[in-house]
């Protein structure tokens, strides 16, 4: 509105007072002032009713903003992120959806601005994008890979060495197991998979980095734990040397583990595991997942229809396979000699099946150890990546 450079208030007091004093018709002054009738009408309306209060500017904010947040909603959205401290919008909102249904309640993007607004928010370095890896295109169900591995070490608050060894469901996102170590050799990790498939049944297959204790540069990879593996009827799968991107599910993860457990460490060992117990809780039962829809994976997670008894068998060949029991120094008797196949597979039965031209194909139950030449000698073949 064109009024003239003085004081509005006083500019609209001078049009209101020439109108009621009749110097001029409404459209004239309307005219001079440079407004419009339905504005002059306005002013004038405006100050019957409030007087010279009347004239001043009012606010344009609504009096009802149905995208302010209520109090109740911002409380709650504040008590979840004071109990999840690493939460962000999504898995806010999703816990709210999953746990309160039909609530009303704000976007991503306002949630977001209340954690920004309240100083709960952490500024992020961007990140170049990789191309995508899929290695459990063949996961389609829970059981059908799990993967295992060390999270690193660190050292508690008393200065003991903390190894935590995870497991978890490749499909659900199950964690399985959550165990801060102090060594890592098999005698301290086979337990963990014990009774995890007492638990949970037995999986097709168990896939893992080639780090100790889980594979070794012997013949087929094979270790004391691996060879266990196959004895209880699942199939160790390994990355490939340098791949971690193929397990990268479970390395993402442990960066959430080290974030909310470690960061600092617990004074011991033994208040670290409650900390990793009720990490696991938390994580499986309560904390939403955006590949699960922003559910949590209890949801998804079933145990597997194999049971396992605590026996561990021999690998069983046909009957035109022929057998031989390596030696305690890793040999097996070949032809009038001795040929070393893998200290790992002392007192294990290994099968021999020929095949063209004098070769010896050596197997350990489903596990490839290499080829046996016409000289006597055995080929380890290249270690071959996972299925995807």
């Amino acid at each position: 509105m064109p009024w003239k450079e003085t004081c509005a208030v006083d500019e609209r007091e001078l049009f209101v007072l020439a109108v009621l004093h009749r110097e001029e018709s409404i459209s004239e002054l309307c005219r001079f002032y440079g407004i419009s009738r339905k504005t002059g009408y306005k002013w004038l309306a405006r100050y019957e009713a409030e007087g010279k209060r009347g004239l001043g500017n009012r606010s344009h904010t609504p009096r009802d903003c149905p995208h302010r947040l209520r109090a109740g909603v911002v409380e709650q959205l504040l008590a979840i992120r004071a109990k999840h401290p690493s939460w962000g919008p999504k898995k806010i909102r999703g816990w709210l959806d999953d746990h309160r249904p039909g609530g009303s309640w704000p976007a991503l993007s306002t949630i977001g601005e209340l954690l920004h607004a309240r100083g709960l928010t952490v500024g992020r370095k961007r990140k170049l994008r990789v191309p995508a890896s899929l290695p459990f295109g063949s996961c389609t169900q829970p059981n059908d890979v799990w993967s295992v591995d060390f999270k690193g070490w660190f050292r508690t608050g008393d200065g003991e060495r903390c190894d935590p060894l995870t497991l978890k469901d490749a499909d659900s996102r199950y964690l399985l197991r959550c165990q801060g170590m102090e060594e890592t050799g098999t005698e301290r990790v086979w337990p963990i998979f014990d009774a995890s498939f007492r638990e949970f049944g037995l999986p097709l297959r168990v896939r893992s980095d080639n780090g100790p204790p889980f594979a070794s540069t012997g013949a087929g990879g094979l270790t004391k734990l691996s060879i266990r593996l196959v004895k209880a009827g699942v199939l160790p799968e390994r990355i490939e040397p340098g791949k971690p991107q193929q397990n990268g599910r479970h390395e993402r993860f442990h960066l959430t583990l080290k974030k909310e457990t470690a960061s600092p460490p617990a004074a011991n060992l033994r208040a670290q595991q409650r900390r990793f117990d009720r990490f696991r809780q938390c994580y499986n039962e309560e904390r939403p997942h955006e590949a699960l829809k922003q559910t949590p994976p209890a949801r998804h997670y079933t145990a597997s229809p194999r049971s396992y008894s605590g026996r561990l068998r021999e690998p069983e060949y046909g009957t035109d396979i022929e057998v031989r029991r390596v030696r305690t120094n890793g040999e097996i008797k070949w032809r009038n000699g001795f040929l070393y196949v893998s200290q790992a597979l002392a007192g294990e039965p290994v099968g021999l099946e020929e095949r063209d031209n004098g070769v010896w194909q050596l197997h350990y139950g489903p596990i490839e150890l290499g080829s046996i030449d016409a000289r006597g000698r055995l080929c380890v073949p290249r270690r071959r990546r996972p299925p995807s």
